[in-house]
């Protein structure tokens, strides 16, 4: 894999974790190699893992919201349309990513259109935000260049002048393919090597032509609707509205989809298999399905809160239905008081009066301050309430296209009132940058302190972590809110220990399906990849790879690059090797979070969250303490005092630079601030 020289190390992984070792390391060579060694208790002893730095790992961003220059289609040749389609056909990262038919193949040939690239010109840059568009290469040839900022690392055989030369494309080749699954930085420099032709498509045309086969199973689902008698009264549009909010769920024999008296909100079209519809004890009547014919129950439980009039129990050995419950119904065309923000005081806490004592942390588009506010300082105390004050720049902001989803960051904090969610208490609104103030957390971020304190592996520590996620996720869940970015990173611990999901960014409100791909790689479930739209499935997802990463210190499909970690992905959590600490019930509860299929997942079948209480992993645990936060936690920070930001390690020189931002006319940001 490569040859290291003087200077250069390896095995750092040991000195954080216990764990086999990835690759094996040979002497090569004739003459006596010397090496400085280090053991991890000797590592410990000296205190050196809590004076360590440990990098956020980045989030990527669906880019939807970004307009680009678009050109009409060019006329192509036979010849001009084989070599595409042998392009795509060779290009194994789009091959990892979706799965594209003739049909497909060709609906991506007819939008591309033709350039012509002069000799040295660079079409793509490495860390340019510019990543819209994907490339074949019809003439010439160019060569791809990585940069790593870190000189010390890098090998000396392998430099080159402007960074390391990692390949070269030929005619026939193609490049760009990440642009066309999400928003992220450029990971290369792309330059033409001689003159060249390529061929051009752009992200909005890719993604809209993978979701056109969404669209037809959306028109099949509003058909379906057509013969609901209390869903008469709406619109064909309305219909296709509630249509891409259907969600499936499967299942299993002798199962019970509900009970005869309970409460329930949901309404289901049974669309394979059969079920027995039971009234006092007594079988009323047979409901079967197929793809040509579907079944209906429970429907008048988008409309009343009244018991169930039966029970519905599955007769075959497994069915499959869509279903609708009431808070997405109202959202989508009913009465939306359930996806309203929780009322909250604001405009308490005055912009002026804040006082920045430190920094906590800083992200991509800005920072995270700790910040008093003084004059409410109690009579005989010595400081005032405390809080964080994350600070985005409106220039990077509007750089990146990203004000939707600043905003939409806004409205989801807004609808959040849990103790296991980061809390919102005011917005400011100044001339360069939109900030949050939010209820402090100064235990830490999960990952530092995990690497910091070397709890990888501690299975208590696993369990309470991932309880406290499960409570956050139930509360963003009855808000119709997705987080989709789950990993140690995102959750912090207050100076009691207590657990807090935080940053969300890419959280959103969502009544069913929603097609932005975005996240961490890390996390991405296998419908994220294959930009086949998701639901709340995916959280669940990331919850079964916390599990396993904070039970061996590694995520399960990690890898060096997205596109290697992707291609394991879609090979399934069954091809992963499970270290011993993660056997057992362990790894019975990760693979039942991490099925392929979203709607097989444990939480998404009836009972949802319960299933994982319940689970024998967690045989013994006490969640009602958990709710109420009486457990005695698995470890305290070390917090000294309300000012205390020692368990932060951020850097002035950390900051992202500020973007200037010079006001439009669109008003996008005219409500953010709740105070000034």
């Amino acid at each position: 894999m490569a040859e290291l020289g003087t200077g250069d190390f390896f095995g750092e992984n040991a000195l954080l974790r216990d764990e086999p070792r990835t690759a094996t390391i040979e002497c090569a060579g004739t003459e006596k190699l010397q090496a400085i060694k280090i053991t991890r208790d000797a590592f410990r002893q000296h205190k050196l893992n809590e004076k360590l730095d440990f990098p956020k790992r980045g989030a990527v961003g669906g880019g939807g919201n970004i307009v680009v220059a678009v050109k009409p289609p060019s006329p192509k040749t036979m010849e001009e349309r084989s070599l595409m389609t042998d392009a795509f056909k060779a290009n194994k990262n789009i091959q990892t990513m979706v799965q594209l038919d003739p049909g497909k193949v060709n609906a991506l040939i007819d939008v591309a259109w033709k350039e012509e690239v002069k000799k040295d010109v660079v079409l793509i840059e490495q860390g340019s935000l510019t990543a819209d568009y994907f490339y074949i290469v019809q003439a010439g040839s160019f060569t791809v260049v990585v940069t790593d900022e870190n000189e010390g690392a890098k090998k000396s055989a392998e430099k080159k002048a402007g960074g390391d030369i990692v390949g070269t494309i030929p005619a026939g080749g193609s490049f760009g393919e990440n642009a066309l699954l999400y928003f992220a930085p450029r990971a290369a420099t792309v330059k033409a090597a001689t003159d060249s032709v390529v061929w051009v498509i752009d992200r909005g045309n890719f993604k809209g032509i993978l979701a056109d086969f969404f669209k037809k199973t959306t028109n099949e689902y509003a058909k379906y609707l057509d013969n609901v008698k209390i869903l008469s009264h709406l619109t064909a549009e309305q219909k296709q509205t509630i249509a891409k909010a259907l969600v499936e769920m499967t299942f299993q024999k002798d199962e019970r989809i509900f009970e005869q008296g309970e409460k329930g909100n949901e309404f289901y079209i049974l669309v394979d298999g059969q079920v027995m519809v039971v009234k006092d004890g007594k079988a009323m009547a047979r409901l079967s399905a197929s793809p040509e014919r579907v079944s209906f129950f429970g429907e008048t439980a988008l409309l009343t809160d009244e018991p169930r009039g039966a029970t519905v129990l599955v007769q075959s050995s497994s069915a499959r239905a869509l279903v609708l419950d009431r808070v997405s119904f109202n959202m989508l065309v009913g009465d939306a008081k359930d996806a309203t923000p929780s009322t909250k005081e604001f405009g308490k806490i005055f912009h002026k009066d804040l006082k920045k004592l430190g920094l906590l942390g800083c992200g991509g588009f800005g920072a995270v301050d700790l910040v008093e506010n003084a004059p409410a300082t109690p009579p005989n105390t010595s400081h005032g309430p405390m809080y964080a004050l994350k600070a985005l720049s409106k220039g990077y902001v509007v750089k990146a296209v990203m004000q939707k989803s600043v905003i939409s960051e806004k409205t989801v904090q807004l609808m959040c009132d849990s103790h296991f969610v980061v809390q919102l208490y005011e917005c400011y609104n100044e001339p360069q940058n939109l900030l949050f103030l939010l209820e402090l957390a100064l235990g830490g971020e999960l990952y530092a302190t995990y690497n910091k304190k070397g709890f990888w592996g501690q299975v208590g520590h696993a369990k309470f972590y991932i309880a406290g996620t499960v409570y956050a996720f139930e509360h963003l869940h009855s808000k119709k809110i997705i987080f989709r970015d789950l990993k140690p990173e995102n959750l912090l611990l207050n100076e009691l220990g207590h657990v807090k999901l935080t940053d969300m960014g890419l959280a959103k409100v969502v009544a069913g399906t929603t097609y932005t791909t975005c996240g961490t790689p890390d996390y991405f479930a296998p419908e994220l990849i294959a930009s086949k739209g998701h639901t709340k499935a995916v959280d669940w997802w990331t919850l079964g790879i916390l599990t396993f990463e904070l039970l061996t210190g590694h995520p399960p499909f990690e890898s060096q690059s997205p596109m290697q970690i992707y291609q394991k992905v879609n090979k399934g959590i069954d091809k992963v090797n499970f270290p011993k600490q993660c056997r057992g019930t362990a790894e019975e509860l990760i693979k039942d979070l991490c099925k392929p299929d979203p709607s097989q997942r444990i939480a998404m079948k009836k009972g949802e969250a319960a299933n994982i209480k319940a689970h024998s992993w967690y045989k013994g645990f006490d969640w009602d303490q958990m709710m109420e936060r009486t457990m005695v936690v698995p470890y305290k920070p070390t917090v000294k005092n309300a000012k205390d930001a020692a368990n932060f390690s951020a850097r002035d020189e950390d900051k992202p630079p500020q973007i200037a931002y010079k006001p439009d006319k669109s008003g996008w940001d005219k409500d953010f601030a709740t105070s000034t």
